[in-house]
């Protein structure tokens, strides 16, 4: 049987015919599909984890149990979760393990566009690379049998257009392997400094040997064809060199990337008369061709910034490109993102815009939208977590330079189980007046609704204990803390004023589920059922635009009649145009 599946959707597939055991990630674009794909398979226990580094964890330990295991994450994740990773290059595995990164080329949803296969080299560890879908089902099981083979975490680096293109895949049975027995090892396992140090030499023998299968696997193949130009690829980038070159050009695909297979490699340059490196991103297979002394063409001419595609490769090599339609770029209306219609945030953003003399720290999640126009109330944006930490270290300085400044961090709820709760210690811990508001819309929207600790819910659909963010926070040390609804604007005024007159670290809790989310029996139960629109009478307009500069999208300006006016198929009647309305000609219907 043959399915159309996306890269992820494949991934998954291939976990479930390799006979993996247990599976745990955080999600994360363009990973995130990878472990919802798994979770219907209920011979794999799957799991969301609160951060990258707890999933890799969680994976090791199962890996040394004896079960086939594997983790996921995108390409910042691998940065949290470096730690356990490259010890893991050290200890080997017991039963296979493999760790998917997930590489975002033009940063479509992250914040850089780092190439994680300098982690492979770095930690040590083998690594395999697809381009299509059938390669990713197909990797994941060879990569299983390499672990377990040669004793060695096994890293799949993929990249956005490979999660998520779709491409026929063969479909297989699972292969049922039996969970190993977990042998007590202190010299295999117990990572104590005396056996690290020997555990480095073993490492190194195993790269020789890792080296060895490089040149011998048909997981790197010469395709041969005119020999006037010979092509090095790998990932989806073989893809963009075959369509450009065709059958003019022969090909060395590396699909096993590290280690490189140098001499398969050798062999190929000596035949071709101009050798070209395609890869996405940065040198990496090139910087180690040219330092084994083969003369080669790469980023010397193709870019190392952003995602590749046939036309960008076609440009660079042969300096030709097809035509296109050109059009007028000044009338095409720029469309950036924001806010969902009845978003929660948008309450919260509207009342922190008006504050002055602070400086907002911001985090990763949808909320981040809140920084742009018209709200314009978020300054900073780094990584998972950091907002926290980044108001403590400002706070810190203005407070030093006798600048009365306040400090206010955004975090998400999925984000503050994520690596927000170890900040907010270092607020309590040295005493940082800094006010930090948590933002819990009862899901991790961002990545597209999957369940955290706070939701009630596993991966796989059962019930869990929820956490509550408020009883965390002041076992944390917190004494002032307030919960609301931040579609209640007199409530979020309220909320606000007080967190920024006290004289102690505060936390706000914006409790209200995302617009978008379908509700559970205790969001019913909580916040009501969703009833009803808003509606405009444009009798009383007045045409201020006091509702329009909320951002919300589902309101529009008309400009010939200079009045505002209300989507109706938009709109989820969340009331916050109603209260911000000076002339109350907003009003609900439908309820």
């Amino acid at each position: 049987m043959k399915k159309l599946l996306t890269g992820n959707e494949a991934i998954a597939l291939g976990a479930y015919e390799a006979g993996v055991h247990y599976a745990s990630a955080y999600p994360g674009t363009p990973s995130t599909e990878i472990l919802e794909n798994i979770a219907p398979y209920k011979e794999i226990v799957a799991e969301w984890a609160p951060n990258e580094k707890v999933a890799v964890e969680s994976a090791i330990g199962a890996c040394y149990a004896g079960a086939r295991s594997l983790t996921a994450m995108k390409h910042v994740g691998l940065n949290v979760a470096a730690d356990p990773f490259f010890t893991m290059g050290y200890t080997g595995v017991n039963g296979g393990m493999v760790l998917i990164s997930a590489d975002d080329p033009g940063m479509h949803s992250s914040q850089n566009e780092q190439d994680n296969r300098y982690y492979a080299r770095m930690a040590k560890v083998a690594m395999v690379e697809p381009a299509d879908s059938q390669e990713c089902k197909d990797m994941v099981i060879k990569a299983i049998e390499i672990s377990e083979k040669y004793d060695t975490l096994v890293m799949i680096r993929m990249t956005t257009r490979v999660c998520h293109s779709k491409s026929v895949v063969e479909v297989g049975e699972r292969t049922e392997v039996p969970i190993k027995p977990y042998k007590k090892d202190t010299s295999k396992y117990f990572i104590a400094p005396a056996v690290a140090k020997q555990l480095h030499l073993v490492v190194e023998r195993k790269l020789v040997e890792l080296e060895k299968f490089s040149n011998e696997t048909d997981l790197n193949f010469i395709e041969w064809n005119d020999k006037k130009i010979g092509v090095i690829s790998s990932g989806v980038a073989y893809n963009y060199a075959r369509e450009v070159f065709g059958d003019s050009a022969s090909y060395l695909k590396i699909g096993f990337s590290f280690p490189l297979p140098m001499e398969k490699i050798k062999k190929f340059a000596e035949e071709v008369q101009t050798l070209y490196v395609i890869e996405e991103l940065e040198p990496f297979m090139e910087e180690q061709i040219r330092a084994a002394g083969i003369n080669c063409i790469g980023k010397d001419k193709i870019p190392n910034t952003w995602e590749l595609n046939p036309d960008i490769v076609e440009k660079s090599l042969l300096g030709t490109q097809k035509p296109t339609i050109d059009y007028d770029k000044n009338v095409a209306v720029g469309r950036p993102p924001t806010l969902c219609a009845g978003c929660p945030h948008r309450g919260f953003f509207y009342e922190l815009s008006k504050r002055k003399n602070v400086m907002i720290t911001g985090d990763i999640g949808c909320y981040t939208l809140g920084g742009t126009e018209p709200l314009n109330a978020m300054d900073t944006v780094v990584c998972m977590g950091a907002s926290i930490s980044m108001a403590h270290g400002a706070k810190k300085v203005f407070e030093k330079n006798n600048d009365d400044k306040r400090l206010v961090a955004v975090i998400g709820d999925s984000t503050f189980f994520h690596s927000g709760m170890t900040s907010l210690l270092d607020v309590v811990y040295n005493k940082s007046n800094t006010v930090t508001c948590i933002l819990d819309n009862r899901i991790t929207a961002m990545t597209g609704h999957q369940e955290n600790p706070g939701t009630g819910f596993s991966l796989q659909g059962d019930e869990a204990q929820i956490t509550d963010i408020e009883t965390i926070v002041k076992a944390l040390g917190i004494k002032h803390v307030k919960t609301i609804n931040p579609l209640r604007r007199e409530a979020m005024k309220e909320a606000m004023d007080w967190a920024f007159a006290l004289n102690e670290p505060s936390v706000v809790i914006t409790r209200y589920p995302c617009a978008l989310k379908k509700y559970s029996e205790q969001d019913i139960e909580e916040f009501g059922p969703i009833q009803g629109i808003c509606e405009v009478d444009q009798e009383i307009c007045i045409g201020c635009k006091a509702c329009a500069r909320t951002g919300c999208p589902a309101i529009h300006f008309q400009h010939e009649i200079k009045k505002s006016y209300i989507n109706e198929a938009q709109c989820v009647g969340c009331e916050l145009c109603m209260q911000v309305c000076p002339v109350k000609a907003i009003s609900k219907v439908g309820v």
